[in-house]
């Protein structure tokens, strides 16, 4: 019997978990079927923009993901205090970039004044928002929902897009994380998608090393179709490599970038009977093949969110004044 998400999932016991999602019969709706040759490749790409943008509203972190064919995985880390400190505005701001909200909320944006009865109602229904926002099971309802309602209209169908509801597994030490994260890093890897993981698309590893940002672009088609109404926060950076362990308390991965894309490399050079493919043995290390000197690379990885964050802020401004 299907037991009920509540009680598979617990921040307590560990905020970190792989989450898996599949396409119904595990056929290939977004990527290429072989059988009849249709290309859904550009589906893969709504997959990323929208698990990025909602990482952003959701108070969760993205530390690895890989859109396959007819899959995906993602892992992420619960931070359901990034939730507790926003202000009830804050919070709403967030949810109504999704849904229109209540009608006691709508009124609320629209100005109006509200009762006192209707003040009490609010507040708990901001609760509820707040509980939704640093919630998994909401974050997945509203990555896959309209992934499928766009892909039907595309096909001019109906039913299920995704098979059932997605997979969740708690990942409760650093080597389960390290090792889950490295498994989803290098899944185009084994499926032969791909011969090294700065050449992987819509995964989190090439956007570590490539420095993928994020365009304007992906949030107006959104919001053109639908699935967002509107988006006025910065994009979030995928959850940061942060070394050793330091006194004070750590938010990220307690694991160095660079030793975390040398285990990588290392374990997809090892060939696996039961895996169609691997990095080939005589490709040179990874820190080599994107000619990354130890300075520029301590410079990056110590200050990726300050860059990150100002990247995408500038590209957001370049599109405004391009549009």
């Amino acid at each position: 019997m299907t037991r009920p998400r509540s009680e598979l999932i617990c921040v307590q016991d560990t905020p970190y978990y792989h989450v898996v999602s599949r396409c119904v019969r595990r056929t290939y709706l977004c990527g290429k079927d072989k059988t009849t040759g249709k290309s859904y490749e550009h589906r893969r790409q709504w997959i990323e923009n929208r698990i990025r943008i909602l990482s952003s509203i959701f108070g969760i972190d993205i530390c690895a993901y890989a859109v396959m064919s007819n899959h995906l995985h993602i892992v992420c880390k619960l931070c359901p205090d990034e939730i507790t400190a926003l202000t009830d505005e804050q919070v709403i701001a967030r949810w109504t970039s999704l849904f229109k909200g209540s009608p006691l909320v709508q009124k609320l944006q629209e100005g109006r004044e509200l009762h006192q009865i209707e003040v009490k109602i609010l507040n708990e229904k901001i609760n509820e928002y707040r509980e939704r926002l640093s919630g998994l099971s909401w974050f997945m309802k509203c990555l896959n929902e309209p992934i499928a309602r766009q892909a039907n209209k595309e096909d001019g169908c109906t039913g299920h897009f995704w098979e059932a509801r997605y997979k969740s597994q708690a990942l409760l030490t650093e080597e389960a994380i390290l090792s889950c994260m490295t498994y989803v890093d290098l899944n185009p890897i084994r499926a032969k998608m791909a011969d090294t993981p700065e050449t992987s698309k819509h995964t989190s590893i090439k956007e570590r090393v490539k420095s993928c940002f994020f365009l304007q672009q992906a949030i107006d088609e959104q919001i053109e179709q639908g699935s967002l109404r509107h988006f006025h926060l910065p994009l979030k950076p995928l959850a940061k490599f942060e070394g050793n362990i330091k006194q004070e308390i750590q938010k990220g991965i307690l694991f160095s970038l660079k030793d975390y894309l040398e285990l990588v490399d290392y374990t997809g050079r090892c060939i696996l009977p039961n895996k169609r493919g691997a990095i080939p043995i005589n490709t040179v290390p990874i820190l080599q093949r994107l000619n990354i000197d130890q300075e520029t690379w301590v410079e990056n990885a110590t200050e990726f969110e300050r860059y990150y964050r100002s990247r995408f802020l500038f590209q957001r401004q370049d599109f405004q004044n391009t549009g």
